[in-house]
């Protein structure tokens, strides 16, 4: 493998397979392409407007590079600021655009970030709100056309020859040791950390993940992206996508994800299990308005994707009712996701099992991965190869790495994908980085010798005053199987007993209680409903069934409304903030354990 630099990407195109559509982004209503040709062109620009406004990587270390932040929705230019920053050795600091003020206001601080480009009115309002607070922030930049705001292409104009010739001096220099990127994780609890990634540990995973998976050099192909680029898995992709000439269309937005597929049609896309469930949710709902024979073939349908094992043949009569069931429902899935979805790699998450097979079933080949932002992420994903998916596991580990399970489970990891360590924070890195393993925090365990399986996270698992420990994901994740189940935090550390807070999923609620003549104003009103308490308890008892005494659910609390990244109590990449959760929810945690 010869490192490369993420930015080599635009000449590895340009030389192999230039594209008319390598970024491609809705504008005004219709699709806008941007060629390989004219990416590359505006990279340069870029990099040459910044180069005259002082930026650098001065003597190429952390503290000696300038930071320059985004925060902003998916879209092209989100792609060529990243590269015109990389090819100066600037060091790019992305901003998830849902954060809050104060977190903020330390990321910007903490990494001294000079200059800040931003999509929106909305965001530049807020970062703007801010911007007293920090010292080093000179000038906010808009991709949107914004009244009284710096425009992003004022940048570019101010590329001239000295300057391009200047820059591409700078740019050839710039080794792949140099970090590319500092992500500030938000993770479930404490202070943000920024992790330092190089070149070299992006590309390495890059080339890794790409020889597993496998990505093959497809110019062909088209992707639909919608997972924030803020997140290292879905910038690793993207990367992937461009060294492989893959085309990139970006969704609108999560609400247009539909629309967008059917548009786009593209041959596959990366997403967290939340937004799968979310998909599988409306299926299902659609599919129980349905009536007569339509409703029964519906639900014959899905009964049969529970049952598909890809390991494990179910018969020749099984499989030729998988053969009907998937000309007569399944085929309309494969439509309302464009009808050429050959993968859907998801991470970030467990994903249910259920889903898995009800997807792969359906022809929409699902593959589980896993990694932390400190592994540039991917450690583990399963494969297309025939023998190479496992679902409940996410799958193997990607070539060129090493990973071990630690005596207590926690997995670790070592090779070069591994971060540089966190900026400013050396305790930190130490604690985390141990002889060159990384320390994820996740516990697992080995399945047929080859598959990884994650059990739970490390700080998740907890004591009850009984002394015996609990690992709440296991029962969380079987619980949401339940098309009633919509989220669940298992509780119970230092108490007598396992507790829940469980969110109903309220359109298939609302319709169990129209069938049982409930009447009800409220969602509140009806969560106390006698019936309805009823009817969860016996969904918590059967579940109970499946795991030892000691974790078994002895009482539980009905929430109203659903958790989400609005209210504080989801991470950008849908992980529950259990803290939060246990604050807010404080009174209903209390109810539990009177």
């Amino acid at each position: 493998m010869t490192i490369k630099r993420l930015f080599d990407c635009l000449d590895y195109q340009l030389q192999h397979f230039p594209k008319e559509d390598m970024l491609n982004a809705k504008e005004r209503g219709n699709w806008v392409h941007y060629s390989t040709a004219h990416v590359a062109d505006s990279v340069n620009k870029l990099s040459a407007g910044l180069l005259k406004l002082g930026v650098s990587g001065n003597d190429m270390t952390p503290d000696g590079s300038d930071k320059i932040a985004i925060m902003s929705n998916n879209r092209p230019e989100w792609l060529i600021a990243d590269m015109a920053v990389q090819q100066l050795g600037a060091i790019l600091v992305p901003v998830y655009p849902t954060t809050n003020p104060l977190e903020l206001e330390f990321i910007l601080k903490d990494a001294a970030v000079k200059y800040m480009f931003v999509s929106s009115q909305e965001l530049l309002d807020k970062v703007k709100s801010i911007a007293p607070n920090i010292p080093s922030l000179k000038t906010i930049y808009t991709f949107d056309q914004v009244a009284g705001a710096p425009h992003w292409l004022e940048v570019l104009q101010m590329a001239d020859e000295a300057s391009l010739q200047q820059m591409n001096m700078i740019k050839a220099a710039i080794p792949v040791s140099h970090l590319a990127t500092i992500i500030y994780t938000s993770g479930t609890t404490g202070t943000p950390k920024g992790v330092m990634l190089s070149h070299r540990n992006i590309y390495s995973n890059l080339y890794y993940s790409k020889e597993s998976f496998p990505f093959e050099d497809a110019p062909q192909t088209k992707v639909l992206s919608f997972l924030p680029l803020n997140h290292i898995f879905e910038k690793l992709v993207t990367y992937i996508y461009l060294f492989s000439g893959i085309s990139i269309y970006y969704a609108e937005s999560l609400e247009t994800i539909g629309d967008n597929l059917r548009e786009v049609k593209p041959d596959g896309f990366t997403t967290v299990p939340r937004l799968l469930e979310k998909v599988f949710e409306r299926i299902m709902l659609k599919g129980s308005e349905l009536t007569g024979i339509k409703r029964k073939l519906f639900f014959w349908a899905v009964a049969l994707g529970e049952k598909y094992d890809n390991r494990v043949s179910r018969g020749a009569w099984y499989n030729m009712q998988l053969a009907l069931a998937n000309k007569l429902i399944f085929s309309k899935w494969r439509e309302a996701l464009g009808g050429n979805v050959s993968y859907v790699v998801t991470g970030g998450a467990a994903c249910q099992v259920k889903l898995l097979r009800i997807f792969n079933a359906a022809g929409v080949p699902v593959y589980e991965g896993y990694g932390p932002t400190e592994n540039s992420p991917v450690i583990c994903v399963n494969r297309k190869e025939k023998g190479g998916t496992k679902f409940g596991t996410v799958g193997p580990p990607i070539n060129g790495i090493q990973v071990k399970l630690a005596d207590d489970g926690e997995i670790c990891v070592a090779g070069p994908s591994v971060m540089e360590g966190y900026y400013k924070r050396p305790d930190l890195t130490a604690e985390t980085i141990v002889d060159g393993w990384l320390h994820t925090g996740d516990i697992g365990v080995w399945d047929e010798g080859k598959f990884l399986k994650i059990t739970d996270r490390k700080k998740e698992l907890f004591k009850t005053s009984g002394g015996k420990y609990v690992a709440p994901q296991p029962i969380e994740n079987k619980l949401k199987e339940n098309p009633f189940i919509e989220q669940v935090m298992v509780v119970g550390a230092e108490r007598k007993f396992v507790g829940a807070l469980i969110v109903p999923s309220f359109p298939a609620l609302t319709e169990w209680a129209r069938e049982k003549n409930i009447t009800y104003s409220t969602n509140q009103e009806l969560i106390r409903h006698p019936l309805v308490l009823a009817k969860y308890k016996e969904l918590v008892e059967e579940n109970n069934n499946l795991f030892n005494h000691v974790e078994q659910i002895k009482k539980f609390e009905l929430l109203p409304r659903e958790w989400t990244l609005e209210t504080g109590e989801m991470t950008p990449k849908m992980s529950l903030k259990r803290k939060v959760v246990m604050e807010k929810f404080r009174d209903a945690i209390d109810r539990i354990y009177d």
